[in-house]
């Protein structure tokens, strides 16, 4: 990752403020500032701009923003005593404003709902457009209750295929993995209806061409030790089955990478919506690091 700064969007919610103490413990160990960042809400149709309604609403609106940033500072420091950390209030729309935020940060930080019944999470158009089209990478990070939390001491996890996005994946959960000091868990499905009559050397030929993807960076992280498992299986359910276990997930988000063969679409959101661990969206432009 490059850039200096993290960014964490702030709305006042339980998960935001997860997300900020994430962040911010994120930002101390690797040497980053930290920018909380609140995006003023919409303010309703019958307001025009110039009404004095408006303007009463808007001060408002600013001034509960104000103290969310202030909240959101203070648990920031309660977890990072010392870490340099600014707030920003946007006037536009929280996805505008994020997005715009993410050219200049190494990581954009979201918190998001906390577990719904199955332990699913139903995603809005904000969290979906930041995930796809912000300028570097994203952090999904949700609250947990009780038994329903990521292992600390777990691996990471990221999916692997042969698309480009799948190389920034691969890139990042290297990164990360090297931050952490834990092992890197890299996962290549291989479809259940796939007819041969040798499937021994059809495994195989999988397991090459896993190791191949990997060889190069496993060079630039010979620190990071790797596990390369090849299931036969939907991506979205082994995925699952290995993050439930990790301390992230890391997929792709364009092209045919990043998690088995589809980008942010069914499978990825699937993982959004249903890891247990955050889930890191690596996005473009993402190579090794000298370290």
């Amino acid at each position: 990752m490059n850039g200096s700064v993290l960014v964490a969007g702030v709305d006042g919610s339980a998960g935001s403020l997860m997300a900020v103490r994430w962040a911010a413990r994120a930002a101390r160990e690797r040497g980053h500032g930290l920018r909380l960042v609140h995006a003023l809400p919409t303010l309703p149709a019958p307001y025009p701009r110039g009404d004095p309604t408006y303007d009463q609403l808007l001060e408002v609106a600013a001034e509960q923003g104000s103290a969310m940033l202030a909240e959101a500072r203070e648990a920031a420091a309660e977890v990072a005593p010392g870490l340099t950390v600014e707030t920003a209030l946007r006037p536009e729309r929280p996805a505008e404003a994020l997005v715009d935020e993410s050219g200049g940060a190494v990581l954009l930080v979201l918190g998001t709902p906390g577990l719904r019944p199955f332990g699913r999470i139903l995603f809005g158009s904000v969290t979906v457009a930041l995930a796809a089209h912000a300028k570097c990478p994203v952090a999904l990070i949700r609250p947990h209750v009780g038994e329903n939390r990521p292992p600390a001491e777990g691996p990471v996890v990221v999916g692997v295929d042969g698309g480009p996005a799948s190389e920034e994946a691969i890139a990042a959960a290297f990164e990360e993995a090297s931050w952490r000091a834990t092992r890197l868990v890299a996962v290549h499905c291989r479809p259940d209806n796939h007819w041969t009559s040798d499937s021994a050397a059809v495994a195989e030929h999988e397991h090459e061409l896993l190791a191949q993807r990997l060889a190069g960076w496993q060079e630039k992280y010979p620190d990071v030790t790797v596990d390369r498992v090849v299931p036969v299986g939907r991506p979205a359910e082994q995925l699952l089955d290995f993050a439930d276990r990790a301390q992230l997930l890391v997929v792709g988000s364009r092209g045919r990478g990043g998690v088995c063969g589809l980008a942010l679409g069914s499978t990825s959101q699937a993982l959004m919506s249903y890891a247990l661990c955050p889930v890191l969206v690596a996005r473009g432009g993402m190579r090794p690091q000298e370290k």
